[in-house]
């Protein structure tokens, strides 16, 4: 089980770290299969907790950290309370509403229906709306990826930026979950050795964004939030 779970964190963080999310959603269904729903999503938040601290590292210094701290002023209350109540409301449904979410924003994107603006509105909103999501089905990353890519970032400054906004709100949430969730001993070092398998995936995707253009990786970026969405809307949690 070990074996299988961790080399299935270092190929989830080879993806979430060239397009800044996906992890969690590339790992629930494997993980929930080991060990369960229950312990699935803290022990999730734990290794994601790791693994964005090495994503956060590899481009530390191009955070844009003014729009760290207007997404996390909404994101780290609204993903406290939605930690809080991750074991109240249906996470299908939840689930399948965020892929519904990403699919739109895309299309509207590319149709220039409508276009999400780097500005402090979108940083608080997609902050609120992404710390709920992630507390609630631990699955809100692709919000937060779409918020950020409005911001027309460098494919570095975007991966760290957005890593930056995950570390704080992963942190808070084990902090719930561990009061929430009973956490034993082996779930515990199973989260840290995914999260130690998850830095090693990060690093080895940033050698791969650096060599690719800005243009190019925004497209990337949104091919992938459509596949992420479509997934999310047909499965859900």
């Amino acid at each position: 089980m070990w074996i299988v779970l961790i080399l299935a964190s270092f190929l989830a963080a080879l993806i979430s770290g060239a397009a800044g999310f996906g992890g969690a959603l590339l790992l629930l269904p494997v993980i929930t299969y080991y060990i369960g729903a229950e312990a699935a999503v803290p022990v999730i938040t734990l290794a994601q907790l790791i693994g964005n601290l090495a994503r956060m590292a590899s481009g530390f210094r191009q955070i844009k950290w003014s729009a760290v701290g207007w997404f996390c002023l909404t994101a780290l209350p609204l993903s406290a309370l939605g930690a809080f109540g991750f074991t109240v409301l249906p996470k299908d449904i939840v689930t399948r509403c965020i892929g519904g979410a990403l699919i739109l924003l895309v299309v509207f994107k590319m149709c220039k229906l409508f276009e999400l603006k780097g500005s402090r509105a979108t940083l608080l909103i997609g902050g609120a709306v992404t710390g709920g999501l992630s507390g609630l089905a631990g699955s809100g990353g692709p919000i937060g990826a779409a918020v950020f890519l409005s911001l027309g970032l460098s494919p570095v400054a975007y991966i760290a930026s957005e890593a930056a906004t995950a570390v704080a709100m992963h942190a808070l949430k084990t902090v719930v979950y561990s009061k929430l969730a009973s956490l034993t001993i082996e779930t515990l070092l199973l989260g840290l050795a995914m999260g130690a398998a998850m830095v090693a995936g990060t690093f080895a995707a940033n050698r791969f964004i650096r060599r690719m253009e800005k243009g190019r990786f925004q497209t990337f970026v949104a091919v992938l939030l459509c596949v992420v969405g479509l997934y999310m809307l047909i499965f859900g949690a």
